[in-house]
């Protein structure tokens, strides 16, 4: 009997040795690569080009944004001053938006080919890159977390698809590559929704400065964090943890849940805090995930797909109204889980045919989705249906 589970336990590690590999970079980077791949971009210009929905719809509304205005003047700052709910906020909005503004940009691009929209772009990018320093404050690294998330995004599609030139593109490298990737690849021990945020913005980064090192180290911290961040009934009697948290007691681990003592599938760690940060946390998961499927690692039929497919539905299922049960976070809930189902829902619903009823009803009546003004941005245009 002891024979048997000793051999048990060494198939589960060779199994689970086998699903994670020390080095997830891929031997050749794939551009554009962070979020959004050259099929996806082809597949919603040609929907857009035909007038079909959502996806014109969707592109209507960023159109009519203030991210897409082309008489946008960026704000840029030597140092961005950030403290908890953004007090002081010096510079948080702007860089925020401005970031958000050059990928819708360039998405703009893009879609219509009117180089405006991406000179548009390369001049955010430039105006960012010529100044900024340092992100400072409580909420520096969170604040990294997030712009450096969207400038990635931006740069893949400017210097990978579009026919003019881009001047600088190497002075916005060295930007990423000294002012935002120090800040957020040691990763984070505050909520998972940090951690996971600046693992998208390090692992976005990694791409589009082709670094291997960092790519790896990101998405080993990514895995640890999202095995951490949403429970499934596999962990155990308690959810797994990050090992540097010392979380090393079920008190700690009930304290660090937002005081949450029961655990079911799908179920976050910061489910009884609020539905919007949750929110943050899932989404960051999915780009990542969708990050690291374009770059030829397919995390969806892993533990990261499950977790985020049981995320999203048990989350979907509250935010459509169902009364929270008195054991769930004491019978009440904050909603307000954001524009942030359509990538999920996509890969693993339908590329991967998993049936996923509630989200796919709260992603249909989040549609056309827009952005949450920190780091999502324009997601049926994009992933809606997208079979790229």
């Amino acid at each position: 009997m002891h024979r048997t589970a000793l051999l048990a336990a060494t198939a589960s590690l060779v199994a689970g040795l086998l699903a994670w590999p020390a080095n997830a970079a891929p031997s050749d980077f794939v551009h554009p690569g962070v979020t959004v791949s050259k099929g996806q971009l082809d597949f919603t210009r040609s929907k857009v080009g035909s007038g079909a929905q959502p996806w014109k719809g969707a592109f209507d509304r960023m159109i009519a944004s203030k991210y897409a205005d082309l008489n946008r003047t960026p704000e840029p700052r030597a140092v961005v001053e950030c403290g908890s709910y953004s007090n002081p906020n010096h510079g948080c909005t702007d860089e925020r938006e401005d970031a958000i503004a050059a990928y819708t940009q360039a998405l703009a691009w893009y879609v219509t080919r009117d180089e405006r929209h991406a000179r548009k772009a390369i001049e955010l990018m430039d105006a960012w890159s010529a100044v900024i320093r340092d992100h400072t404050n409580s909420n520096a690294p969170l604040q990294t977390g997030w712009a450096g998330s969207s400038w990635p995004k931006a740069a893949e599609i400017i210097k990978h698809t579009y026919t003019g030139t881009w001047a600088n593109s190497g002075r916005f490298a060295t930007m990423l590559r000294n002012v935002y990737l120090p800040e957020v690849i040691n990763g984070s021990h505050s909520n998972g929704n940090w951690e996971l945020s600046m693992m998208e913005a390090a692992v976005g980064i990694s791409v589009f400065l082709e670094d291997k090192t960092s790519y790896d180290k990101a998405m080993a911290k990514f895995r640890t964090r999202t095995a951490a961040y949403v429970y499934l009934a596999s962990d155990g009697e308690l959810p797994k943890t990050v090992p540097s948290q010392n979380l090393n007691t079920r008190e700690k681990i009930v304290r660090y849940w937002q005081g949450q003592s029961t655990f079911v599938d799908g179920l976050s760690q910061e489910t009884c805090r609020d539905f919007t940060h949750t929110g943050y946390g899932l989404s960051a998961i999915s780009h990542i995930a969708e990050t690291s499927r374009i770059q030829g690692q397919d995390l969806y039929g892993t533990d990261v797909g499950e977790r985020l497919r049981h995320g999203l539905g048990f989350h979907a299922k509250y935010e459509l109204g169902t009364a929270a049960p008195a054991w769930l976070c004491g019978g009440s809930l904050k909603p307000g889980l954001g524009p942030v189902p359509e990538v999920g829902h996509n890969a693993l619903a339908n590329r991967l045919g998993h049936a996923m009823t509630n989200t796919g009803t709260l992603t249909q009546r989040g549609r056309p989705a827009g952005s949450n003004n920190l780091f999502v941005a324009w997601e049926t245009l994009t992933h809606g249906d997208n079979p790229g």
